[in-house]
């Protein structure tokens, strides 16, 4: 990072894949543009933290629930 974080990012973006995407090949894809996985104690949880190369956070979403799935409703 340019500047140590000391607080919450001003701004948080959540990414989801193009619809009914691959969550692991989008964050293989992000990590190949130089971005990182990171722990922020999430636990098991189906988004991925990750960090662009300046050490802003962001997250990538699991696949959305499809039409008709019990989630969606």
């Amino acid at each position: 990072p340019l500047i140590p974080k000391i607080g919450k990012n001003r701004l948080y973006l959540d990414i989801a894949p193009p619809d009914h995407g691959d969550q692991r090949a989008e964050v293989a894809r992000l990590v190949s543009l130089g971005a990182t996985r990171i722990d922020i104690g999430q636990g098991d949880v189906d988004w991925v933290v990750m960090a662009d190369p300046d050490g802003n956070e962001f997250c990538v979403l699991g696949p959305a629930p499809r039409a008709g799935d019990p989630e969606a409703d």
